[in-house]
């Protein structure tokens, strides 16, 4: 299988790239993060205007139809970059709305930039089950109503239409009895905590108090949301990994950068024998991790569901074990400095950290990994 990247692919990575290295450097960033809003509207446009926003779009609906793979480079690009902007949130969320079918015209309103969205699934008590849901929809005359609280909801107090997953039926873990439902964040009764991650990302609790919504809120049918749930989950997890990839490379690259003019005893530290051998085993790390990005990339469109989970779960405990020890040898490569906001360095390895417990961590990952039909226990 020919894994190497079209023209076209490798035009639109050097077009992101371009954008971030001009105006989303590091100085730029921390601006960003020490704003009030914690994003940038003129950052925003900018993704917009490359495209970003409508490559994962089908045609149909003002987008480029991009594949997996496709997205895989672009966010490998803005995990090199360290971009904090809202982009994952949202495009995760149109995944929801393309999976299930329907709402046409919030997709064309993401795909020109106009609309943010972003996906609140996780519960205090849920962890990594995203079918552990206390929150409730009842039916009534003019929809339905929502109740509950959800928690560590990227980007949710940016977003201008939350994907809101409730229990319309059945027991608080049952994976039938889940609907999907797309609110906007100004509904009466919803209210929205912000605040910001380690990584200097944004996150907000939601707290949702009699929230009606219409019947065409739905997501896809009334009690069937597991199923889109577990997918975009999976398909979340690979852009994760592909940024996880691209920031690696970053980070790495930047360690490499270091020892090569921090001296000691009259020279680089790079000259040393067992730096250099440090080196080499997070380089190793880093290109084991994009392989298995890329099989995941390839295999989250698959229509064998257990391939599916099969892959991206073995791609995410693989990338994550990668992303610490890539990300702790780098802050001992840069000694003391290494874990100081004034290098890059530090912001990566927070986001790094981030990217491994968002999802599904490690462990959550190769369980589920182990427990997919097929499996053989080693002797």
């Amino acid at each position: 299988m020919d894994f190497s990247l079209t023209q076209e692919q490798k035009q639109f990575a050097e077009a992101v790239r371009r954008w971030v290295e001009k105006d989303y450097n590091f100085e730029h960033r921390k601006k960003i993060v020490e704003s009030a809003a914690g994003v940038s509207d003129t950052a925003w446009a900018a993704l917009a205007e490359l495209g970003a926003t409508a490559l994962p779009i089908p045609e149909d609906q003002g987008g480029f139809s991009g594949s997996a793979i496709d997205m895989m480079v672009v966010m490998q690009e803005l995990g090199r970059g360290v971009v904090i902007e809202p982009y994952f949130a949202t495009v995760l969320g149109a995944e929801f709305l393309k999976k299930a079918g329907g709402h046409d015209s919030v997709l064309k309103q993401v795909a020109s930039g106009e609309v943010k969205l972003a996906t609140a699934l996780s519960e205090k008590q849920s962890r990594h089950d995203l079918f552990d849901i206390a929150a409730t929809a009842t039916k009534n005359s003019d929809g339905y109503v929502l109740n509950g609280t959800k928690t560590v909801v990227l980007h949710g107090a940016q977003a201008d239409k939350l994907i809101v997953s409730a229990r319309s039926s059945g027991a608080q873990r049952d994976t039938d009895g889940i609907s999907l439902f797309i609110v906007d964040a100004d509904t009466a009764g919803l209210t929205r905590r912000d605040y910001r991650t380690i990584d200097c990302q944004r996150a907000a609790d939601i707290s949702l108090s009699n929230v009606q919504v219409p019947a065409s809120a739905l997501v896809g049918a009334a009690g069937a949301g597991w199923e889109i749930i577990d997918a975009v989950s999976d398909y979340g997890v690979t852009l994760l990994c592909a940024e996880a990839v691209g920031l690696m490379e970053a980070i790495t690259g930047a360690t490499l950068e270091y020892l090569k003019t921090r001296q000691q005893f009259g020279v680089p530290i790079g000259k040393f024998q067992v730096l250099q051998h440090r080196m080499a085993e997070m380089f190793m790390e880093m290109e084991q991790a994009r392989s298995m990005a890329t099989l995941a990339a390839v295999k989250v469109s698959s229509s064998n569901a257990e391939e599916r989970r099969r892959t991206v779960s073995a791609a995410k405990a693989r990338v994550g074990q990668a992303a610490r020890y890539v990300g702790q040898q780098a802050v001992q490569l840069h000694g003391g400095m290494g874990v100081t906001n004034e290098l890059p360095a530090a912001h990566m390895f927070k986001r790094l950290t981030m990217i491994e417990v968002t999802l599904g961590d490690t462990d959550h990952h190769l369980a589920r990994f182990i427990a997919q039909p097929g499996f053989k226990q080693a002797a």
